[in-house]
């Protein structure tokens, strides 16, 4: 198959270049475009005001890679080799691996997990691929588990425009647990700003963020007779499927379906009613 593989880590991340060589051992036709220097924590965004500018980059990969450093975002790099870069379509679009957990509420500003998006958003099945730690440097298990995905997927294609977003706890690979399906659990932050000054004086800030809370999403309470059958549904789902949160803390991989659709379905009707009286 044709696979594109980009990240937001950079082309030089060990992560991607895990990646990439697993599946182009495995016989698949891999093309790399990613950022040319970190770009972790840039969500959806993308270069406007001005040019791309993409290099092929040789001997960092297996030769049967074909790689491109893009001066964007992840989402510019997915974009751009879907339009300029790649002849044609590719089957697969895998993001990563990702150096640090895109559990939770974190998939919000992922670079990661939004070049994967790009592809949903054209029609491509996507995975993004995620270690939980800065300071693991083992990607063999993460990689192998994505060529196993890969590989099934091709088998049993995804039949809606959803992601699959695959985090891989930073353990030997002896003492990783079975892949279970999970929910988007909640990872909440507190961010602190430090403030520095300059070599000229002048005042900036850096953000640092340490997790304070994990836990689930926010589920209804039991269902009710005047509960609607969304709202029914999502709580039975609730009871039904661990948070990513849970799951990566027993040492399982966790795969989250996640879709671009962010409306809140089961808040319609509240919103409606709301709106018929007040406005």
């Amino acid at each position: 198959m044709n696979i594109l593989v980009s990240n937001d880590d950079g082309i030089f991340a060990l992560g991607i270049r895990a990646l990439a060589n697993v599946l182009a051992d495995a016989g698949h036709t891999v093309t790399v475009v990613c950022p040319d220097r970190e770009r972790s924590a840039t969500g959806h965004g993308l270069t406007l005001h001005r040019p791309l500018r993409v290099n092929q980059v040789e001997e960092v990969f297996n030769p049967a890679v074909v790689a491109w450093a893009c001066s964007g975002t992840p989402s510019d790099c997915v974009k751009l080799a879907l339009d300029a870069v790649l002849p044609s379509p590719p089957d697969f679009v895998v993001s990563g691996i990702n150096h640090g957990a895109n559990l939770g509420t974190d998939v919000l500003y992922s670079g990661t997990v939004s070049a994967a998006m790009e592809g949903v958003l054209e029609g491509i099945p996507a995975i993004a691929m995620s270690l939980t730690s800065f300071a693991a440097k083992n990607f063999q298990p993460a990689a192998d588990f994505a060529l196993k995905l890969v590989t099934q997927l091709e088998a049993q294609p995804l039949s809606l425009p959803i992601l699959l977003n695959v985090n891989v706890p930073p353990v030997d690979a002896t003492k990783i647990q079975p892949p279970v399906v999970t929910r988007q659990g909640v990872r909440r932050y507190f961010d602190q700003f430090e403030k520095r000054i300059d070599p000229r004086g002048k005042t900036y800030y850096w953000l640092a963020g340490e997790v304070m809370e994990e836990g689930d999403t926010e589920i209804l309470s039991p269902p009710q007779t005047q509960q609607t059958l969304l709202e029914k549904e999502i709580y039975k789902v609730g009871n039904q499927f661990m948070t990513d949160v849970q799951a990566i803390k027993k040492n399982h991989i966790t795969i989250t379906p996640l879709q671009s659709n962010l409306a809140a379905y089961t808040a319609l009707e509240f919103i409606h009613s709301w709106q018929q009286q007040n406005l």
